[in-house]
Parts: structure tokens; C-alpha cells; sequence
């Protein structure tokens, strides 16, 4: 593993930012303070800023010395509503509010990369740095397009990463093709008739067919899937009734559909809608299937990945690049995938040994009261971005047609 110097010179400034960043994290499109500083760090460096897109989202322009393609580096902001089990030095200072994906890091990490290519612009083309918001359910990456980021810069290509705790610190993963799966959410209203406790027969229970429904939609899985497929159909949420002698008028079913193929999801809330309303009607209720797509799946393309594979095993080491498993969850750099080539990819946050005295108990997992961020990866990360631009951009690189 060979960093940049200058980068490990300064990766501690770019860590001390990060533990503040914690320590005030932010929920989607409330990044406010979180925006501010980006955009001071940026302007400090010399860097054109671009601000408020998609909301809260900030994108510096970085022109090397000579033109070319342009390619795009993106870190996500925001945090997750969560109350934090640390208390360390630089836990979160907000109840309900902390930074359990690593956000603050990846923030951190592409500005540290800033810092080196503003002083070092020896590439053809143009870099744009990408701070999103609102990726924890806010769909922030699509707000940024919809305010016009493929249209007000010339990205042909877009990269983004995700630390990934179990991996070792500093390992790459990836893997071309499907990455993360597609997430959607599903709420279906059972419509009966409410009647004493004690007296069904005059009543038609919604709680009954309510379950009898959950059973029903597992059978889509298991049966109208190819078991080939990664499907994943959760249902999270019943709420039905406020008292125990009462049979309601109706009961609401809430959950998740996780798959990595268009075809798959189709398929799934066809049936999910077919079987709604016929195993309903059958108990003389109603069934009405509401079904949000949120994330499309997260589809990597080819070549982008081997680029980054490249660029990975010669800065750190064949054996610290290796295959990705794809996983269920879900992720909105799939937007910024089905408009631009790109890759997206992890590195290891390591197994938990980097935490400070004061964290809590629990594993450092994402999305976890007791995670926190590894700041090693600050200066892998920014090196890795550096490398990627500079061979991205470089002599033999991209162009544009």
C-alpha cells in the first residue's frame, strides 16, 4: 500500500473534520450546516462551488490543465434518525439525530481528495465533486438530477463508494453488474366491516384476512419467483384495532420488496395486487395495494469496474481488492447509474477495533447506535480518488465523442 505523502500529511485536519461532523449530524435535506462547511472548505481551496442542488446538495468543479471528459466523485451527507450509544469526544450531540453509515467519513474522505487535486491539476478534463444529500430514504441523488446535474455538468462518468464494516480496513470490493438490490415499500388496506368481539358472524375481520395475507404474499416468493432470483418480501408493520372487544373496519399491512431485477419486481407487485384482491374479496373485505418503488437496483458497469480495479490493486495490493457480494440493501447511487457509466464500490471499515474508549456495546455495524467511522480510511480513500482522477483523465483516458 502506497498513499499519496501529501494526503497522509493532511489526513489528520480531514479527520478532526470528520469527528465534527458527527458530533452535528444532519437528516435528509437538513444539511445545512453540514453544506456550509463544504462549501468553505471548498472555496478555501480554490475550488468553483456550485450550491443548493437538490436542496442541500453542493457539487465543486475542479478543471485540470488541460480539457477533456469529466468525471464525477460523490459523497452523501446525511445522517440517520437514530440515538447515538457512544460517548466518546465526538458523539452526536443531538438526540434522535447520528452519523451510523459512515456519511461524515465519506464527506470527509472526498474532501481531503479535493485538497490534493486543486493543488495538483495535472489532468485533461474536469472533476466534480458531489456532496448529496438525503441518501437514507430521501432520495437525494434523484433531487440533484431533477435539479438539472447531468444538464449543468459534463459528466460522462460517475464514481461513489461506501465503507463496509467486516471487511479489513482498507480491503476494496467489488463487482460488476448488480451490487445492491432495489427497495421498495408496499402498504395494503384491508377494508372490513367492524362488529363486536363477541359476535363475528356480523362483522367481516380484517385482522383475519389481514393474516391469512401475510402468509398469502410469502407464496409469491416461493412460488411465482424464480429461485434463482434474490427476492426478499418483508412484511414489517400490522396495525389493526384500538381495544380488545371490538373487531375493526379495517387493518393497514406495511413492509419492504427487496430484488435485483426490473423483471422480478414486476412480476411481484403484479401478484402482490392480484392477490390483494381476490384472497380479500373471497372474506367479503376489500384489499387496496399501495406500492412505492424508492431505489432502483444498484448496477455496476463493466468496464468503469475493472478501471477501478486497476487503480485499486496498484495503489494498495492485489490482495486487498477483492469480490463483492452483492447485498439486499439498497442504495440511490442506482439513479446516477441509469443515466451515466460508472461504479460504485466499498472499502473496508474494518471489524470495530478502531472505536475509541466510550463506545457502546454494541457491534460496529451500519445503521447501528454503536458505529462509527474509521478515520484510517480517510487518506486510502482520498488516494484511491486521486489515482482514479489522474488515470481516469490522464493522456491514455476517457474522451468524449
Amino acid at each position: 500500500m502506497t498513499l499519496l505523502p501529501s494526503i497522509v500529511e493532511q489526513a489528520k485536519q480531514f479527520q478532526t473534520l470528520r469527528k465534527d461532523l458527527h458530533a452535528h449530524p444532519e437528516l435528509c435535506y437538513q444539511e445545512h450546516r453540514t453544506a456550509q462547511i463544504v462549501l468553505d472548505q471548498l472555496t478555501s481551496m480554490g475550488i468553483e462551488t456550485h450550491s443548493e442542488i437538490g436542496v442541500t446538495g453542493v457539487v465543486g468543479v475542479i478543471n485540470g490543465q488541460q480539457p477533456g471528459a469529466g468525471i464525477a466523485l460523490r459523497a452523501d451527507m446525511d445522517a440517520l434518525p437514530l440515538d447515538e450509544h457512544n460517548d466518546f469526544s465526538h458523539a452526536s450531540i443531538y438526540a434522535g439525530k447520528m452519523h451510523a453509515c459512515g456519511h461524515d467519513g465519506h464527506t470527509a474522505t472526498l474532501l481531503a481528495a479535493a485538497s490534493y487535486l486543486a493543488k495538483n491539476r495535472d489532468f485533461c478534463g474536469t472533476v466534480y465533486l458531489i456532496f448529496q444529500p438525503a441518501e437514507e430514504g430521501g432520495a437525494g441523488a434523484q433531487a440533484m438530477i431533477d435539479d438539472g446535474l447531468f444538464e449543468r455538468f459534463a459528466i460522462d462518468e460517475i464514481y461513489g463508494y461506501h465503507n463496509w464494516p467486516g471487511y479489513e480496513q482498507g480491503m476494496v470490493g467489488l463487482t460488476a453488474g448488480a451490487m445492491m438490490a432495489s427497495a421498495s415499500e408496499f402498504e395494503i388496506k384491508v377494508v372490513g366491516k367492524g362488529a363486536h368481539a363477541a359476535m363475528p358472524h356480523l362483522g367481516a375481520d380484517p385482522l383475519l384476512v389481514s393474516c391469512q395475507l401475510v402468509q398469502a404474499l410469502q407464496s409469491i416468493v416461493t412460488r411465482s419467483i424464480n429461485p434463482q432470483e434474490s427476492v426478499v418480501l418483508s412484511v414489517t408493520k400490522i396495525h389493526c384495532g384500538d381495544a380488545t372487544n371490538i373487531i375493526a373496519d379495517d387493518c393497514t399491512i406495511e413492509g419492504t420488496v427487496r430484488c435485483f431485477s426490473e423483471g422480478a419486481l414486476q412480476l411481484i407487485e403484479e401478484r402482490m395486487g392480484k392477490i390483494c384482491l381476490d384472497l380479500c374479496a373471497a372474506f367479503e373485505c376489500e384489499g387496496l395495494l399501495n406500492f412505492k418503488r424508492s431505489y432502483p437496483a444498484t448496477i455496476n458497469h463493466k468496464a468503469q469496474v475493472e478501471f477501478v480495479r486497476e487503480v485499486a490493486e496498484d495503489l494498495l495490493g492485489t490482495d486487498q481488492v477483492v469480490p463483492f457480494t452483492p447485498t439486499m440493501g439498497s442504495e440511490d447511487f442506482s439513479f446516477y447509474l441509469l443515466q451515466k457509466p460508472g461504479c460504485y464500490f466499498v472499502i473496508g471499515n474494518g471489524l470495530g477495533g478502531h472505536r475509541d474508549q466510550g463506545h457502546g456495546i454494541g457491534p460496529c455495524m451500519l445503521h447501528n447506535p454503536s458505529y462509527d467511522f474509521n478515520d484510517v480510511l480517510i487518506p486510502i480513500g482520498a488516494s484511491l480518488w486521486v489515482k482514479l482522477v489522474e488515470a481516469r483523465l490522464g493522456a491514455d483516458g476517457i474522451s468524449r465523442k
